[in-house]
């Protein structure tokens, strides 16, 4: 993570747009601003930020579409704003692609709190390694590979297999890897935890209908097995 960490602010409403750039400048980030979906597209092809913050409402492109397009070509951490808690708007993000939303109206020392968090997950820990079947997990190196094949996965998506592989055949909770990966416990966001599995297993498994690696604890949460 860089010293001073580079975001990318994609908000239509001018206000909102001022005062969070003003605020997340004030917590010691670098913030770039766009107020479309085009215009955040085009900033990313011209330079590559830490973090995107990005509004769902948005004229023309939506801020799901966005997070679609940026997820087909980078892994870079997103973070969604959404005016609704509601259960598909938030449901729908996670399935883009996002690592964790902020519900309207945002305060920017909350705001910059979950920011912080979301780049803690890319920075490095140990220096040893594990193997699940075919899966490696470099925690030096911060990499994953599948059959030799390097596996891209989000900040979010490597802290998650990070948590589960320390406790090998361990049921954690979504609650426990609530505070374990996204730092923040409240109740609700155990849509969080789904979304992600779901999004690695695709990426981990051979196939993602039938986990063998990431195995779902009926009523507590999942575990990570070495594939019999």
């Amino acid at each position: 993570m860089m010293l001073v960490p580079f975001l990318l602010l994609i908000e239509d409403d001018d206000a909102i747009r001022t005062a969070l750039e003003l605020s997340l400048s004030r917590q010691g980030h670098r913030v770039a601003t766009a107020a479309t979906g085009e215009d955040g597209l085009e900033l990313l092809r011209e330079q590559r930020p830490d973090l995107v913050v990005l509004d769902v409402m948005l004229p023309g492109i939506d801020g799901f579409e966005v997070c679609r397009r940026i997820r087909r070509t980078d892994q870079l951490p997103i973070i969604l704003l959404t005016a609704r808690s509601d259960d598909i708007d938030v449901v729908v993000g996670l399935e883009s692609g996002a690592d964790d939303y902020v519900v309207k109206p945002v305060q920017g020392r909350v705001l910059d709190a979950r920011i912080r968090a979301v780049l803690r997950r890319g920075e490095r820990e140990s220096t040893d390694s594990a193997t699940f079947g075919n899966v490696v997990i470099d925690r030096s190196a911060m990499t994953v590979t599948k059959g030799g094949e390097d596996l891209q996965l989000t900040p979010t998506e490597l802290r998650l297999l990070l948590e589960l592989s320390r406790r090998p055949g361990q049921a954690l909770s979504r609650q426990q890897l609530l505070r374990l990966v996204w730092e923040h416990d409240y109740l609700g966001d155990s849509r969080l935890v789904d979304a992600c599995v779901q999004r690695l297993r695709a990426k981990v498994e051979d196939v993602p209908s039938s986990p063998t690696l990431i195995r779902t604890v009926r009523g507590v949460g999942y575990r990570l097995d070495s594939p019999q």
